[in-house]
């Protein structure tokens, strides 16, 4: 399963990448000579073109591919078709002669994609700076489109499903055209409205477009969005089966959907109108159908903001003393001087101008315990801690009031509960070892209940006091007995007391390993909770 997921992640993202390839000879160091060469493809409708009909076209081009000879021409085209851009045809060549065949095998349609992308270029180019009307009749049409649908929709017998299916058409592409040209007006009106350099006379031109032409916009809008809401809601129900009706009338390319799911070259796209999608963003434009707010309240909040704009500059305007919104022509007279003035004058001119003198000792003593001598350089030198009063506003005065103290509750209560946890997980252990005792060779001890012991043993056997024996072992060496042998935690309650007895092991088995313990006997007891006797396990 991950594995499949992961494949299809990568695949989508190669797909991805496969189209953005066809934006690349946009952004060529040829790209000049690359837009010439769609062009002459997209002027033609399923035609493939060898490269001696690329050339003739070319020739007939005032541009400076005019003269583009065959070689180049085709690396240019190859390189197209690396980027998916162009396809090579795969149409028989008819020739008569030799040379003909060599000149003509090779031929080249153009892509979807590639027609898709050019064609939106060219629209970038021709009409990107212009401003664009807004087809505000054509939102009366949409209106008009939607109650005589809803009218025919609800009427005994329905509509005829031909009928429905050329009002729906031409409703989304009134509906599109109105909502595109909403769209790029006010890209517009946004770059008109950011620029700084407006005199009087532009600025007067661009007060009387917001009032007169965005707000008749606006109020026509806001007076027709009710009705088409309306309109819709009493249509909305009847949208699903007049759809059913709308396929079983007219099916289109709808037969190559299935092979569109294992072949993404056989994907279709519909006709607006006809998918539920397309009517639900029919809807969101005119109501609020996700709690998001809707186009409607977009586009009054935009016009808000474009008449906020005009005022700011209308301010800026009164502030100037020449009546314009900034000194551009001032700054572009001191632009000049810059750049026809000598290095020594151009710095007098900044001095003159913005008040940049050279750079001036602040009196700020070093560190205590940094000597610097006294040829040391600013550059190599170590660096001073500025105040930021002294660094902005060239004040010593300490401003503003002292910063509350840190809270820190949620750090402590991360530390109360860790300090919790592990103190549960200590007494959970003390109790494991308590119920072994007697039996450590039959129980398989936790992690947590084998470093309880050894830090119970290791304390023990520091605190253990060596007693020789009387006489000699049997190997000639002197014995040792321990004697109070025993460590004990008092909040745990729980003591150790080991006793050594020659010939014994006691083996201790863990989730860690296995400990064996040579001479040695652990007893394990428990200690009274108020501090009395000990209640002591049966251990060995």
């Amino acid at each position: 399963m991950w594995g499949s997921a992961s494949d299809a992640g990568q695949g989508i993202d190669e797909e991805v990448r496969r189209r953005l390839n066809a934006y690349a000879y946009l952004s060529a160091p040829e790209r000049l000579e690359h837009i010439a060469i769609m062009r002459v493809f997209c002027g033609t409708l399923l035609a493939d073109l060898a490269v001696p009909d690329v050339v003739a076209k070319l020739h007939q081009t005032d541009g400076s591919t005019a003269g583009l000879d065959t070689d180049t021409l085709t690396v240019r085209l190859e390189q197209l078709v690396q980027w998916g851009n162009l396809l090579r045809s795969s149409h028989t060549v008819k020739a008569s002669t030799i040379s003909e065949y060599q000149r003509s095998r090779s031929r080249y349609q153009l892509s979807k994609l590639g027609e898709r992308v050019q064609r939106d270029a060219d629209g970038v180019l021709a009409e990107a700076d212009a401003a664009r009307e807004v087809s505000n009749e054509l939102l009366a049409l949409v209106e008009r489109g939607l109650r005589e649908l809803a009218d025919l929709v609800t009427a005994p017998g329905g509509i005829e499903p031909q009928d429905g299916l050329e009002r729906i058409s031409t409703l989304f592409v009134q509906f599109t055209e109105f909502a595109d040209s909403i769209r790029d007006f006010y890209a517009y009106l946004g770059q008109v409205l950011s620029r700084y350099d407006l005199d009087s006379t532009e600025y007067q031109g661009f007060k009387e477009l917001l009032l007169d032409y965005v707000e008749a916009i606006t109020e026509d809008v806001s007076f027709r969005a009710p009705r088409i809401s309306a309109a819709l809601n009493t249509l909305w129900p009847h949208i699903p089966p007049l759809l059913a009706r709308l396929d079983t009338h007219a099916q289109g390319l709808t037969g190559l959907s299935a092979q569109g799911e294992s072949r993404p070259e056989f994907r279709v796209q519909r006709s607006r109108g006809r998918e539920l999608a397309d009517w639900e963003g029919l809807r969101g434009w005119f109501s609020d159908t996700d709690g998001q707010g809707s186009q409607v309240d977009q586009l009054r909040d935009a016009t808000l903001r474009a008449l906020q704009s005009l005022l700011a500059n209308a301010k800026r305007m009164l502030r100037s003393a020449t009546g314009e919104m900034s000194r551009r022509k001032d700054l572009l007279r001191l632009a000049r001087w810059f750049d026809a003035a000598a290095p020594q004058d151009a710095h007098d001119i900044a001095v003159a101008a913005f008040g940049l003198y050279g750079a001036r000792h602040l009196g700020i003593p070093p560190a205590t315990d940094e000597g610097v001598p006294a040829y040391t350089s600013w550059w190599t030198g170590p660096v001073v801690e500025v105040p930021v009063a002294l660094r902005e506003r060239g004040s010593r005065a300490q401003r503003g009031r002292a910063s509350a103290v840190e809270d820190h509750s949620a750090q402590k209560h991360r530390l109360q509960e860790a300090a919790r946890h592990r103190a549960a997980a200590r007494a959970a252990a003390a109790d494991e070892l308590r119920s072994a005792s007697g039996r450590f060779a039959e129980v398989r001890l936790t992690s947590a209940a084998l470093g309880l012991l050894l830090e119970l043993l290791a304390t023990a056997l520091g605190n253990a006091q060596l007693r020789r024996r009387g006489g000699t072992d049997g190997d000639g060496t002197t014995g040792f007995d321990l004697d109070s042998a025993h460590s004990e935690d008092t909040e745990l309650g729980i003591r150790l007391t080991v006793r050594r007895t020659e010939g014994t092991q006691t083996a201790l088995h863990s989730a860690d390993g296995d400990l064996l313990l040579d001479d040695l006997e652990l007893n394990i007891g428990r200690i009274a909770a108020a501090g009395g006797d000990e209640a002591k396990a049966s251990v060995s």
